[in-house]
Formats: C-alpha cells, sequence, structure tokens
C-alpha cells in the first residue's frame, strides 16, 4: 500500500465555506473478468452497495458499487480478452479503503469468505521536519523526526486477485468519534427544541379563547392557523360585563417564536386591563399601549382591531389600530369597511386614538381577519387579495359563524399555494334578533 497517504486524505463531506468550483473523486475503474461474478462478491461478501449497472453504447456493461460511507464508487468494467485492459486483472489497484476498526473489518470479511494478503499490522510513519516544508506548524521530536500518522493495516483480493489496501489512522478514528457526539448532541438538541416548541404550541393554543360568553343578539367565531408551529397572530374574546363582549384581532411584527412571545405579551396587557374598557376604550387601549411599550423591544409593535360589542343596544364600538379594515356587510348586501382610526400599539408611548361607532341590525355579518388571508399567494404568485375575501363572504353569508370561517378557509386553501407562508386568522359575527 501507498503508505504515505495522509489521514486528512478522506474528505466526503462537501466545505460550504469554499468557493471555489466542487471537487472530488467520483469513480475508480476496477478491469474484472465477470462482473455477475465480481458483484457477489463486492456487495455479498463486502457489504458495498449497487450504484449502477448498465451498458454503454459500444455494448459494454458497466456496473458500479459504493462503500456504505463516503461517494467515491467502483467502476467494474469486464474487459475483452484480447485488450491491453484485460492485462489489468488482477493486480495491486492503489486503492485503499478507511475503516475505524480494521480488525473488527478483517474478521468480518474473513468470515464471508475475502482473501487476505496478512494480518493487519500497526504503521507509524515519521518524517523529518525539513522534507516536509508544505505542512504549516508540524511537530516536531527533538528538532529530528515527528511522528506523521499512526494505525493499521492490511491487504485483500476480490475474485479476480485485484488488491486493495484497508487501513485505519488514528486521526481518522478519533475524528469519527467527535463526529458521532457531534451527532449525537445534535439530535439530543433537536429533540430538546421539538419538544420545547411543542409545549410552546399547546401554550399558545390556550391562549386563544376557550370559552364563549353567551349573547342574545350576536352568534360568533374566530380561529387562527399558524403558518409554524406558533405564530404572531391573535384574536380574543372578551368579557366586559355588563352584557357586553369585546371582540379582539391583532398582527405581531416578525414570524415564529419572537412573534409568539410578544403575542403572549399583548394577550396579557389586553386581560389585565380590560377591566377599563367599558365604555372607556381609548383609556384601555392607551393603558394597553404603554405597558406594551414598556415590555418590548423598540422595534416590536402590533396591528390591533377592537370592538366593544353591546349586546342590548346592538352597538359596536371599535378602535382600529392600523390593522387592514374590517368588513361589515349589511343584511341588504352593501359593504362597510371600518377603517383605521389610531396608529399600531407599541412604536410610541405618546398615543391616540379616535372611537368608530356602528349600529348593527339582524341579518349584519362583520367579519375580522389578518394579512396572511388576503396575502395568501397562488402558485402564480398572486394575492388571494380583499375582493375575493369579500365574494366569499356574500357566497357563504347564510352559513352558521363556524362554517363561514370553515368555507372561507377552504377557498383560501384552495386557491393558495401549497406551503402556507403567514398565519390565518379570522373571526366572524352575525347579528340576529334578540
Amino acid at each position: 500500500m501507498g503508505s504515505s497517504l495522509p489521514p486528512q486524505a478522506d474528505r466526503s463531506t462537501l466545505a460550504h465555506e469554499r468557493h471555489d468550483p466542487y471537487l472530488r473523486i467520483q469513480s475508480v475503474t476496477v478491469f474484472v473478468r465477470d462482473v455477475d461474478r465480481s458483484l457477489r462478491f463486492y456487495v455479498d461478501q463486502l457489504g458495498f452497495d449497487l450504484a449502477l449497472d448498465a451498458r454503454v453504447r459500444s455494448g459494454q456493461r458497466w456496473a458500479a458499487v459504493a462503500p456504505p460511507d463516503g461517494s467515491a464508487t467502483l467502476t467494474l468494467v469486464q474487459p475483452e480478452p484480447d485488450s491491453e485492459e484485460y492485462k489489468l486483472i488482477g493486480r495491486p489497484t492503489g486503492v485503499a479503503f478507511a475503516t475505524e476498526d480494521v480488525i473488527a473489518k478483517f474478521r468480518e470479511w474473513r468470515h464471508r469468505g475475502v482473501l487476505f494478503q496478512f494480518t493487519p499490522r500497526l504503521k507509524r510513519l515519521k518524517y523529518r521536519v525539513q522534507a516536509a516544508p508544505r505542512l504549516k506548524d508540524p511537530p516536531v521530536a527533538d528538532g529530528k523526526l515527528a511522528p506523521f500518522w499512526g494505525g493499521v493495516y492490511t491487504r485483500f483480493k476480490d475474485v479476480d486477485g485485484n488488491s486493495f489496501a484497508l487501513v485505519s489512522f488514528d486521526e481518522l478514528s478519533r475524528e469519527l468519534d467527535a463526529e458521532r457526539r457531534a451527532a449525537a448532541e445534535k439530535l439530543e438538541s433537536e429533540r430538546r427544541a421539538a419538544q420545547e416548541l411543542e409545549i410552546a404550541k399547546q401554550v399558545q393554543a390556550r391562549l386563544f379563547p376557550q370559552t364563549l360568553p353567551p349573547l342574545r343578539t350576536l352568534q360568533y367565531a374566530g380561529t387562527c392557523i399558524p403558518a409554524r408551529p406558533v405564530g404572531g397572530d391573535y384574536y380574543d374574546f372578551l368579557n366586559l360585563g355588563r352584557e357586553r363582549l369585546g371582540l379582539v384581532i391583532g398582527d405581531i411584527s416578525g414570524k415564529g417564536i419572537a412573534a409568539a412571545l410578544l403575542m403572549a405579551n399583548l394577550q396579557a396587557n389586553l386581560r389585565s386591563q380590560c377591566a377599563i374598557a367599558l365604555d372607556q376604550p381609548q383609556r384601555f387601549l392607551r393603558s394597553v399601549n404603554q405597558l406594551f411599550c414598556e415590555n418590548t423591544t423598540d422595534a416590536a409593535y402590533a396591528t390591533l382591531f377592537f370592538g366593544e360589542y353591546d349586546d342590548n343596544a346592538q352597538r359596536l364600538l371599535y378602535v382600529n389600530c392600523g390593522h387592514l379594515s374590517a368588513l361589515l356587510l349589511r343584511r341588504d348586501n352593501t359593504l362597510e369597511r371600518l377603517q383605521s382610526t389610531g396608529t399600531v400599539l407599541g412604536l410610541f408611548r405618546e398615543w391616540e386614538c379616535s372611537i368608530g361607532e356602528r349600529r348593527l341590525f339582524a341579518g349584519d355579518i362583520l367579519l375580522l381577519y389578518t394579512d396572511g388571508i388576503t396575502e395568501s399567494l397562488s402558485d402564480e404568485g398572486e394575492d388571494f387579495g380583499e375582493q375575493r375575501l369579500i365574494e366569499a363572504l356574500r357566497r357563504y353569508r347564510e352559513q352558521s359563524p363556524h362554517s363561514l370561517i370553515a368555507s372561507i378557509l377552504g377557498d383560501v386553501h384552495r386557491f393558495g399555494a401549497r406551503e402556507q407562508h403567514d398565519d390565518l386568522t379570522l373571526i366572524v359575527g352575525q347579528c340576529r334578533d334578540a
């Protein structure tokens, strides 16, 4: 075998930090007398994988086998008996297979009938420092000889007498041990992260309304479908007392875990301050904005629609904090948009808003939504858009709130691409006679 092969010679992984074109050894040709017989040896006795078995244009059969690890293959070629290539059968190939444990592989293969030329031997190669000027900072022992690499090696033959080296390097074994430890640590880290994310998903699901305060003149429902395990959309139904209900929908800046944490913070602020919401939505939201500013970073913000519905008067007071316009579909099929009455929450400590008001009548439908609905993309890159949402609202207006939400989401999913890119959140309220 070539004893000067350094342990660094086996590099089958792709170095992503390099910028020059990728380069590796793809295959080494081994000439054999009978491809079928050789395949049985390499696949059945050595445990290699069959990578290719085909005939080239000349009609010659080529087969390729690969060891379980690494990227290079052996191409088995059966040359014509009178060719120059046929004379190369049964000679040393110059190919070395590396393993972490030569002794174990020696015993395994010999048990399968593989012929070895000698039992595994220990090999230490040393060099003089001045004889290896290209090495960076080579180890020096007394200024003379230093160990280059150490390992175990042997040689074996295939059924045609082609001989190969089987080697292990001390450094290779150490690297494999380190890679296994790193892989095990990565798997454990990923397992813990997935477990924690699942817990976060369950916790966030409990932050959404678990019960619906009953009302005589309003049927309502809401849903949120996150694009990721956790998301930044938020909806809520707040029992404000005196037969009044708070309808809340919001969209937090950002995505994923960060947005979910902000969403939980906003929900806590809203629920802790909702006692002052009754008849004082401006004061209520000023307090929420102040807490949101104090408890989050300067860049964090949320759009929010807050509506206070009076079950007796069938009146809706609302504040739209930079959120998408709510849609109010009247019983005569005319449409009203409840547009922004203030800026977003969380960006400005000095914050003001105005109050909007609408009287609702039996047959009127209120729709609140986040931009994940209207910005859902088709495979062609087209937005679902507000107009399609309005058409769906009119098309399904006779359905119950739960069914209406399901029907709209069905339209969005059929329209959209396979991958959901943003959270989908909807609230539907249908006014009815007391």
